[in-house]
């Protein structure tokens, strides 16, 4: 995803200065775990980010997961991507292909100092022991949910409704929202960037604040 430098949102690149001052967290790599609902605005947000971090990798769990394992593919991730990157080394996984059902090429991660994680699920318990941080797009799930079935059309209908019943099962045996550092609010002007349930209030980072939290970019 291409950012022009004019569309560049200062709370997004103060969140970026911010996050490359955490120690690593998974061999030399800062993973940082962009969660929220679907339809949320994970991946716009997550590109953003990957920007102001200097064009960091942003791995999309969307490549981990499948039609058959919407939400069981934590061992495919962790023996694929978190292990080797532990180990200081280059992480080898293979995208999924949603139309053809089929995984594609393998698709080498080497480490750097910062990836970006996105997708729902990014916070998951399982995998929140190798984040240098986590943020959570603050959208209802209805509302994210709407933006996604309006973004995919009718013709995905039938999906949306099995990936709610399976969102709403996840989140409830393994919720991410307890756990963020950050949430982030999108507007019309720039994101909000708000502390977070999983900070204390000791902790509590200085936040930059975009405007018109009351709409997602």
């Amino acid at each position: 995803m291409r950012i022009s430098p004019a569309s560049e949102d200062p709370a997004v690149s103060d969140l970026a200065e911010r996050l490359r001052l955490l120690p690593p967290s998974c061999g030399p790599v800062r993973l940082i775990g962009v969660d929220g609902h679907a339809g949320s605005g994970k991946t716009t947000f997550a590109g953003r980010l990957a920007h102001a971090l200097g064009d960091a990798p942003v791995l999309h769990l969307d490549d981990i997961a499948t039609h058959e394992e919407l939400f069981a593919w934590t061992e495919r991730l962790l023996v694929q991507v978190v292990e080797p990157l532990r180990l200081g080394g280059t992480a080898h996984y293979a995208p999924y292909d949603w139309r053809e059902r089929i995984f594609g090429p393998l698709v080498a991660l080497p480490p750097q100092p910062v990836i970006v994680v996105e997708g729902v699920g990014a916070g998951r318990r399982a995998l929140r022991p190798y984040l240098a941080g986590l943020v959570w797009m603050e959208l209802p799930d209805e509302e994210a949910w709407a933006r996604g079935r309006a973004r995919d059309g009718a013709e995905q209908s039938e999906f949306w409704a099995g990936w709610v019943r399976a969102e709403r099962r996840h989140f409830a045996e393994d919720p991410s929202r307890p756990f963020a550092d950050l949430l982030i609010r999108g507007g019309k002007a720039g994101y909000e960037v708000l502390a977070g349930p999983g900070v204390t209030p000791r902790s509590t980072p200085d936040l930059t604040q975009g405007d018109d939290p009351s709409a997602m970019c």
